[in-house]
């Protein structure tokens, strides 16, 4: 009986402790060490290794104190949608592909990051096929998707 009760327990624990969702954690941070604060600002600015936090059991690097804090007063208001992953191939193909992480957009005070690369610039087909139908597509695909 204490045999099961130890295996519930550990279970438990590892439940308890599991992330939510499957972040984008290229080089190891959420949007590869971009200031995910500074998207809201419309820039795209490369953390500092002097300001770093976890949240949801993933590191995100900040350009200052000041973003560091305020990240840590709300931060679902900065996560990335899609766990980071980019939004566009989360909603055409229901797949997590990586990001450029200067290719992003605010959107309903929302944070998009997209693919960008070999001449395929994702944010351009977002728009140009219908970001809000697409947003809604890439919403549903990634409740299947997102552990």
């Amino acid at each position: 009986m204490k045999k099961y009760v130890t295996i519930l327990f550990l279970a438990f624990i590892v439940i308890a402790n599991a992330q939510k969702i499957d972040y984008n954690t290229n080089k190891g941070f959420v949007a590869e060490g971009y200031d995910v604060t500074e998207y809201f600002n419309n820039k795209a600015i490369k953390g500092n290794s002097a300001y770093i936090t976890t949240h949801d059991k993933v590191n995100y690097k900040f350009a200052s104190e000041e973003n560091l804090e305020k990240f840590r007063k709300n931060p679902d208001q900065y996560i990335p949608q899609y766990g980071g992953y980019c939004a566009y191939a989360v909603a055409v193909t229901s797949e997590k592909v990586d990001i450029n992480p200067k290719t992003f957009e605010i959107r309903n005070g929302k944070l998009y990051l997209f693919y960008n690369s070999w001449g395929i610039n994702t944010l351009d087909k977002w728009i140009k096929e219908d970001a809000e139908k697409l947003e809604k597509k890439a919403n549903i695909n990634w409740q299947k998707i997102k552990k």
